[in-house]
């Protein structure tokens, strides 16, 4: 990859940088490193708090030192997602991207651009001594992705700034100013394993090319979820015959929509060749079903070896509970304003098999707390009627509009006056840290915007080479005009 074909250059530079480092969540230790690193080589003050949040301060440059302290914020961690085939150990190896005309990707992987390229336009910015700005404050949270671990853990006082622009949207032109809370929820079911009765054959069925996606970005885009497909057919055959399950593993991050599977069951010898016919239907039926956004199904059934099955009980139950319980969009903004966009939703998001367990995880989002809660008491009903013990971590919480946000003022009409045209101010059906933020420093006037990231959280993921510079402009014209303290 030639970063001077790139632009701006500064900033494909500073992510170039950052992809040669493994930064998993919860593993972002060489990311706070380098960063670190970076603030003492530029000679600007560092500081890491106990969680692990890094901030560099940055002065006003001459003419700006009366102006109000901006905070950029961004996190560290990405979803580390491969294909199947793709060999990478995330813990120690760069992301490998490349150029493809107008997008930037990633070999077999996710790019890292969630949210790699806020944290390098971050960086950029710091490195710069060619722009106009008043005092900044760059963030670096850890470990967004899996339980915004660096939010929770900030404490007030950390930052000081009055304006805070979060660099983790992904859609150019649209400027966020709410989003929706969550909350995770973990179903166990305890296995006790046995012989399958003699005569049984073991078959596995595995479904993978599904495009996936993000679960709260993407739920409304009428994607396959391969968990729900997969219980689909076990629930169809176990109706039909007796079906023991033996291993259930789809799906790798809480808040990704699954885009493969695999499950390996055992069936009477005798209704082997029934099983592959009613794949072979049912295969086709799903593919009707998601013929305009999942067009990549590929479908396997195949002979598997004998091996220890799961108890009858918990078989039958944990395929009737996937079977039954809520998945995708649950309701659609009330307000005539925000009617487009999604209210409640729920995704199974990974079963994975234990030899005495099996655990099942599913995130719920909503930008109103109390559905919030009803829908996640929802899925939890239908765990615990399974059997399961469930735990329910304490979730996230939403982040309000400010009408009289300033910020949104100065955002909108710096868009106006680059582009010419009107940018969309919106909500997300996605969780930033900006809900946390409010409740530790509610005097905070924020925003979020970033470049045009696709299939992020999986290795489809890409980023939209032109809008990089779009937000790079934007953004150096927000900084110009933020008003004085």
């Amino acid at each position: 990859m030639s970063n001077n074909v790139l632009k701006p250059a500064r900033v494909f530079e500073q992510f170039a940088k950052i992809n040669q480092i493994p930064r998993p969540s919860k593993h972002e230790e060489k990311m706070i490193e380098y960063l670190k690193k970076f603030g003492k080589d530029h000679g600007l003050e560092t500081k890491v708090d106990e969680t692990g949040n890094v901030l560099i301060k940055k002065p006003a440059t001459k003419g700006y030192e009366n102006r109000a302290t901006t905070i950029l914020q961004s996190h560290m961690d990405m979803v580390c997602d491969k294909l199947v085939d793709v060999d990478i150990d995330f813990y120690n190896d760069p992301i490998q991207s490349y150029v493809d005309g107008d997008w930037m990707r990633a070999k077999g992987t996710t790019l890292g651009a969630d949210d790699g390229i806020g944290d390098a336009i971050e960086l950029a910015i710091l490195d710069s001594d060619d722009i106009e700005h008043g005092p900044i404050e760059c963030v670096f949270t850890r470990d967004e992705e899996t339980g915004l671990t660096g939010a929770f853990g900030m404490k007030a006082g950390f930052m000081s700034g009055k304006y805070l622009i979060n660099l983790d949207s992904e859609d150019e032109g649209q400027i966020f100013i709410s989003c929706a809370g969550g909350i995770n929820t973990t179903a166990v079911f305890h296995v006790t394993r046995k012989d399958a009765p003699e005569g049984y054959f073991f078959m596995e069925a595995s479904l993978k090319g599904l495009q996936g996606g993000h679960s709260g970005d993407d739920i409304n885009k009428k994607r396959a979820n391969a968990i729900k497909i997969l219980a689909r057919f076990l629930y169809n055959e176990q109706s039909k015959m007796d079906l023991y399950l033996a291993q259930w593993n789809s799906g790798r991050m809480h808040n990704a929509i699954p885009r493969d599977g695999k499950v390996i069951f055992a069936v009477p010898a005798d209704k082997k060749e029934e099983v592959k016919a009613d794949f072979n239907v049912f295969a086709k039926e799903v593919e009707d079903e998601y013929h305009i956004t999942d067009t990549n199904m590929q479908w396997a059934l195949v002979s598997a070896d004998a091996q220890k099955v799961m108890d009858k009980t918990t078989s039958d139950n944990l395929i009737k509970a996937i079977q039954a319980v809520d998945n995708g969009v649950l309701a659609m903004c009330q307000d005539e304003a925000l009617a487009w966009m999604v209210e409640t939703s729920s995704n199974i998001a990974s079963v994975q098999s234990e030899e005495d367990k099996v655990v099942v995880v599913s995130s719920q989002r909503s930008n109103v707390m109390s559905n919030l809660k009803n829908m996640s008491n929802s899925v939890k009903a239908c765990f615990q009627l399974a059997g399961a013990d469930v735990i329910q971590n304490d979730g996230y919480p939403a982040w309000k509009m400010n009408p009289e946000s300033k910020l949104v003022k100065i955002t909108v009409d710096a868009y106006k006056k680059l582009f010419n045209k009107e940018p969309k101010v919106l909500g997300i059906h996605a969780g930033l840290e900006c809900g946390l933020f409010s409740e530790k420093y509610p005097h905070l006037d924020m925003v979020s915007f970033g470049p045009t990231l696709r299939n992020v959280h999986t290795p489809d993921e890409c980023l939209y080479i032109p809008t990089v510079q779009m937000v790079w402009d934007h953004l150096l014209e927000i900084l110009k005009n933020i008003p004085e303290d």
